[in-house]
């Protein structure tokens, strides 16, 4: 296979200055830590609704941690669970689990107890650090886990108000005083402890780093194995995508826990010495309201994020000529919203590329090159893709032709956690066969159709969702749609969509039939319609079609 340094087509579509190659620094995440403390000690690595923690001090807080984890008994290689949502203990729990040489496995904290048992059970976690109002949770299925001990963390430790003034919004049962002993310990309680002072960084540039898990859309959840040469590799891959001073803020979105919050907003933004303005759990208003506090330069999220923006009467009205730029990732974004984006704002909307299993990011909107809507941009530096057959996945296909993803690059992942069968079905010879469907143009830009699971085949057409879903979002009247198939006696499956409309608008079944006639193949056109109050989304805001498929499954099998 070729050489992912030769010339391909999309190196001619880089923005100038961006590298085709880059000239790697073996230097791991929670050393980068370490380096910007030195380099910005008093710049705010975090600013949590309010209340700035400076590099100085979120990396004596990783110090500090690291002393309590070793103290514990945590060893390099093992595994920590860390089930929280976006708090600067999160920060700080996942770069001192890395720094003293063991693994930081993710765990979304909405999971059922079913669904964290599992994860906690596969990743063969330790000790788990958590909300104090998850403890209990926790308590309950620890004796079917590896779990000796749990970490609580209060959410409201670094808020700049007291606690009171957080009473309306969450509730008073969160500060019950939490019952320690020597299984339950309290975050707030013991780092104190310990001094903030220099420690070997044991973190290794092979060695695994991080656990996290997809999200088991096609069955059981499955834990990513990323090494500190993924998570590094990656950061410098965005790095090199993305021009700045080193005096940015950012607005994240993502949750620590996924890829995208994992690696974009934690490890990325501490390695260039950026700002994070953290939000706990993003809504339109909880942005907007950070936007007017904190005046940052790019905001980052999922499509469902800049939609729900724009729908907002008050963002529609701000003034944001601070904000530089507008990044989404985790699905596709609709030409509609990057178009509105730069009207209203007058900022550049990109959009990223990227799995899990490749760290989160593998193409990306050329920044300071040209945009194309409906794409996903170009491949970044050090990264190949190629198109395949669907069928065998061994035909490398021409420009323009629709067929499986496949990438290789230093992001790629070392491989599913304990899952060797599941992980040489994905990885071969070095390339990851990603389940996406899609093509280049003649520029080298890649346009995603769909997933190769969620392809509708009516009548022997293949029909994408993720094209169906765009026609349907450029409608004026339609705030968010989801399309799927379902069985159908003369045609195998048939499309059917599911339709979100706008707040004050009302919309019939006959006139979205009529607008997609305008701009779709016969074939193409949803023949079932069915107007929802909301779609299901994942924790980044990404619509779960797969939820959406259950849902409607449930409601034939019920109408049977």
């Amino acid at each position: 296979m070729k050489d992912s340094k030769q010339k391909r087509i999309w190196h001619g579509s880089y923005a100038p200055g961006t590298p085709v190659s880059i000239d790697f620094e073996k230097i791991t995440v929670s050393q980068a830590l370490a380096r910007s403390a030195e380099r910005f000690p008093d710049r705010a690595a975090i600013n949590y609704m309010g209340k700035k923690i400076s590099y100085r001090q979120l990396n004596g807080m990783v110090n500090r941690f690291a002393r309590l984890l070793i103290d514990l008994g945590v060893k390099e290689k093992d595994k920590v669970a860390v089930i929280m949502p976006n708090l600067p203990q999160t920060m700080v729990a996942n770069m001192a689990i890395m720094r003293i040489g063991a693994v930081a496995v993710q765990n979304n904290p909405l999971y059922t107890e079913r669904e964290l048992s599992y994860q906690i059970n596969d990743s063969d976690a330790v000790l788990a650090v958590t909300l104090t109002l998850l403890v209990p949770r926790l308590l309950k299925i620890m004796p079917e886990t590896k779990i000796k001990k749990v970490m609580g963390c209060h959410i409201h430790s670094y808020l700049p108000f007291p606690k009171k003034q957080l009473f309306p919004l969450v509730k008073k049962a969160m500060y019950r005083k939490l019952e320690t002993n020597e299984t339950v310990l309290l975050f707030e309680e013991l780092i104190g402890k310990y001094s903030d002072a220099p420690l070997e960084d044991k973190s290794s540039w092979n060695e695994m780093g991080a656990i996290i898990y997809t999200g088991g859309t096609t069955g059981v959840s499955k834990g990513v194995m990323l090494s500190h040469k993924n998570l590094s590799c990656n950061v410098q891959q965005l790095d090199a995508c993305l021009p700045g001073t080193e005096a940015e803020s950012v607005v994240g979105t993502f949750p620590i826990f996924h890829s995208a919050g994992f690696t974009v907003i934690q490890d990325y933004l501490t390695w260039k010495g950026f700002t994070h303005c953290m939000i706990p759990r993003p809504d339109p208003q909880g942005i907007v309201d950070i936007i007017k506090r904190d005046r940052p330069t790019y905001v980052t999220g999922a499509p469902t994020i800049f939609v729900g923006l724009l729908n907002h009467p008050e963002f529609r009205k701000m003034n944001m000529k601070f904000v530089r730029g507008f990044i989404s990732g985790a699905a596709p974004l609709a030409a509609e919203t990057i178009r509105d984006i730069k009207e209203l704002t007058g900022a550049t909307m990109g959009e990223a590329y990227g799995l899990t299993e490749t760290t989160v990011l593998s193409a990306m909107t050329p920044w300071g090159g040209t945009i194309k809507p409906g794409t996903v941009g170009v491949p970044c530096p050090d990264t190949d893709i190629r198109i395949v057959d669907i069928d065998k996945g061994t035909k490398e296909l021409k420009t323009g032709q629709a067929g499986e993803i496949c990438i290789k690059g230093p992001q790629v992942m070392m491989g599913y956690y304990k899952k060797p069968e599941e992980t040489k079905q994905v990885l071969k010879d070095g390339w990851f066969y990603t389940g996406d469907i899609g093509f280049f143009d003649d520029d080298g830009y890649l346009t995603i159709s769909d997933r190769k699971k969620d392809m509708i085949v009516a009548s022997a057409y293949n029909i994408y969702p993720v094209e169906v879903d765009g026609i349907l979002m450029d409608h004026p009247k339609i705030l968010e749609a989801c399309t799927i198939g379902v069985p159908d006696p003369y045609r195998g499956e048939t499309v059917k969509a599911y339709i979100v409309v706008k707040p004050g608008q009302s919309l019939t079944a006959e006139e979205v039939t009529k607008f997609c006639k305008e701009k779709l193949a016969a074939y193409k056109i949803p023949k079932l319609i069915e107007f929802i109050d909301a779609l299901p989304k994942s924790p980044v805001g990404k619509i779960l079609r797969r939820e959406i498929r259950e849902m409607d499954k449930k409601k034939r099998e019920g109408a049977a």
